[in-house]
């Protein structure tokens, strides 16, 4: 057997132009995963002023980000996919978006012309949630929904509780500690509608495991869980990072620390919203120091935890 492995992350525009960004925000936005409104009411909203309205200034702060090769996102999936490859020469390692370019079925095809057989398809979300790894399973059900040839096929839900993943996060928290002091310590993680946890979705129980499993590892310091992101005027999680940041400072928390655990590669909601808007929250609104730990990006312990990934679902 060929075993092939894919690595999938949300997506990309394929440049940072209002046109580029329009096309990707229409697929994005046009999963009922994503957004669950009624399609009479959401898609001439989407249409009607969403699609009119956003791309101009998301485009804007894609150009910002933006990299010679592309945008970060794209660069570090592809790089984490990379290194896997080198880590395990005899399967077939690629990687895909759920919106964009690098389609999943298309990437999938390609593998399957390469000679795949078995997959493993690991979404680079380390919490599960309807409106990002459901996509990408119903995505590879529609590929193989009228397939004669299935190949012997895994989806992992989620990583959130393997160790490896706490012990890595856990140490970049630990060294940035040992190099500044802080009276703080911020996780923030992207946001879902309120609707999609009653729903059912294991989200926001995740993310919360998360942060108890790293702080156990981190030990006694004083910490703030939050959420970041929020799309429309639906209610979302709470408390909201922008919010928590701007009050700190009333709070006597002039030094603070951030991590977003649920990101494992720099994208604009790491990059712009994170280290430059709330960033800019917090100074202004009386804060006097900010740093912000990275994610994993191209660091081969993240490559490490990958590799455990795939061997505990051979």
């Amino acid at each position: 057997m060929q075993r092939g492995i894919l690595l999938v992350n949300l997506g990309t525009p394929e440049s940072p132009t209002p046109t580029a960004v329009k096309s990707y925000l229409a697929e994005f936005l046009s999963d009922r995963r994503v957004i669950t409104w009624p399609r009479i009411i959401w898609l001439p909203i989407l249409h009607g002023i969403v699609l009119n309205v956003r791309p101009k200034k998301s485009a804007k702060l894609y150009s910002k980000i933006w990299q010679t090769d592309g945008s970060p996102l794209w660069i570090y999936t592809q790089k984490q996919a990379e290194l896997l490859q080198e880590k395990i020469p005899d399967a077939l390692v690629r990687f895909a978006m759920t919106y964009g370019k690098q389609k999943i079925d298309e990437t999938i095809l390609e593998m399957k012309a390469a000679g795949m057989t078995e997959l493993f398809v690991l979404p680079l979300y380390p919490q599960y949630s309807e409106t990002t790894v459901a996509p990408i399973c119903d995505q590879i059900a529609q590929l193989y929904k009228h397939a004669a040839d299935i190949p012997h096929l895994k989806i992992s839900r989620s990583f959130y509780e393997r160790d490896e993943y706490i012990t890595l996060l856990s140490s970049y928290i630990k060294k940035q500690m040992m190099q500044q002091k802080y009276d703080m310590l911020l996780f923030s993680y992207h946001g879902v509608p309120v609707s999609t946890i009653e729903r059912g979705d294991p989200y926001e129980e995740q993310c919360q495991a998360t942060t108890k499993k790293v702080m156990a590892k981190v030990g006694t310091f004083p910490y703030a869980h939050t959420y970041q992101s929020k799309f429309g005027p639906s209610q979302w999680l709470t408390p909201m990072t922008c919010e928590t940041l701007k009050a700190f400072p009333s709070q006597n928390v002039k030094s603070v620390l951030v991590i977003t655990p649920g990101f494992v590669a720099d994208c604009l909601e790491t990059i712009e919203e994170i280290d430059e808007e709330n960033r800019n929250y917090f100074i202004e609104n009386g804060g006097e120091r900010f740093d912000y730990i990275r994610p994993f990006n191209e660091d081969k312990s993240f490559t490490d935890v990958l590799y455990s990934i795939v061997n505990a679902n051979e």
